[in-house]
């Protein structure tokens, strides 16, 4: 063997084992697969402070399957993005914690044709939306009725119908103070408070706050919320 030939070699085996060893820290794992997706690039993403932060990446080049890697400490959402240079933006969020999830989705629908398998925390956060999907669905059937009301002048329907979305409001906030309060021991419970009831009434962010397990205090969102709360009261 040559000079040269060694030196690749061992530049080769140096990337390798680089490689080898990432994927052997990581603790949690995304597989994913795109129908339909011949060329493109796949992230895996988190919130940061200001921004979004690029975890890894993988360039798809003829396969629809992908593989990702990161560390993470607790629960946490995180966001599958492709990037497939037709100028728009392509997300899939999800609820990960240490270990595999799968998504499998498709180019075509690649945002609302998703199927996704891993933890216990995306298990409810679908049960969450599953709902939530409903009361969008009643709101968007008032929308339209509303419309037809206005082209009629009709007054006394725009109020009814008025008087309805706000009572699918309250219902959405009442349902997800629920929802959070009987998953107390879960990520999920800071979490919707943080981000999906963050305008319902302060004595019922404190209740869900004030019922979470102290493991779930003690996690990246509970201390958000724990947080927010903080200011709230200071600046009363």
């Amino acid at each position: 063997m040559t000079t040269l030939n060694k030196i690749f070699s061992l530049i080769i085996l140096l990337t390798l084992t680089v490689s080898c060893g990432k994927d052997n820290d990581a603790n949690f794992t995304l597989k994913g697969h795109i129908k339909g997706l011949k060329k493109g690039i796949v992230y895996l993403q988190k919130d940061g402070d200001s921004s979004i932060v690029d975890l890894d990446s993988m360039s798809i080049t003829g396969q629809p399957e992908f593989t990702l890697h990161t560390n993470i400490e607790e629960p946490i959402l995180l966001y599958l993005k492709l990037f497939k240079n037709d100028g728009e933006e392509h997300y899939i969020p999800f609820f990960a914690d240490k270990g595999v999830t799968k998504i499998n989705t498709t180019l075509k629908s690649f945002s609302y044709d998703s199927e996704i398998t891993g933890s216990k925390h995306q298990e409810l956060l679908e049960e969450y939306l599953g709902v939530m999907s409903k009361f969008n669905s009643q709101n968007l059937d008032i929308i339209e009725a509303s419309f037809i009301a206005q082209q009629k002048n009709d007054s006394i329907a725009l109020d009814s119908l008025d008087n309805l979305s706000n009572n699918i409001i309250k219902r959405k906030y009442a349902y997800t103070i629920q929802f959070a309060m009987n998953n107390k021991d879960n990520a999920i419970a800071p979490y919707l408070a943080l981000y999906e009831a963050q305008h319902a009434n302060p004595v019922y962010i404190d209740s869900i706050y004030n019922n979470l397990s102290l493991e779930v205090k003690n996690s990246l969102y509970g201390k958000k919320l724990g947080e927010v709360i903080a200011r709230r009261k200071s600046s009363d």
